[in-house]
């Protein structure tokens, strides 16, 4: 699968570098559902927040029961989602895990491990509440995201 490349960087070599600057991958987290409400100003805010971080293969990015405060996109690579009792589940190229990390304290539900290198932007919950106090509209369209996903699984439940 091709990596994503943030259409004001799209290069014409086959295999163009990642973009270091976080906030070129505003439309990365467009796909986030958390984030699926945000409007484009709000969407770079975010990015603006947010971190690259270069993993290596078989490098454990989280730990089952170790506390949770980061969300990680995975813009190049593979990682696998391990839960005991549970057959693992590969990720690849623009899915995220961690996403609860930013709203609750609690601890991570499963391991993920980098199946090959892998290039994951981040955003961390200190700086998500930072960007929550100074952005209360992103708060509003993060917390209709969560309302939704409530009545859906009321539904299905």
């Amino acid at each position: 699968m091709p990596r994503l490349i943030p259409p004001t960087k799209a290069s014409p070599s086959p295999q163009p570098e990642i973009p270091t600057d976080a906030r070129e991958w505003a439309n990365v987290l467009a796909e986030v559902p958390l984030f699926a409400h945000l409007n484009r100003r709000q969407l770079r805010k975010v990015a603006g927040e947010c971190r690259i971080r270069r993993m290596h293969e078989g490098a454990e990015i989280v730990r089952t029961g170790e506390p949770g405060n980061v969300l990680f996109v995975v813009l190049d690579g593979e990682v696998s989602v391990r839960r005991r009792g549970v057959p693992a589940i590969p990720l690849g190229i623009g899915s995220f895990f961690g996403e609860l990390a930013l709203l609750a304290d609690a601890p991570r539900t499963a391991t993920v491990v980098a199946v090959r290198p892998v290039v994951c932007l981040t955003i961390s919950r200190s700086r998500f509440h930072k960007l929550l106090r100074e952005e209360p509209a992103i708060a509003i369209a993060v917390i209709g995201e969560l309302a939704g996903r409530l009545q859906a699984a009321y539904a299905a439940a």
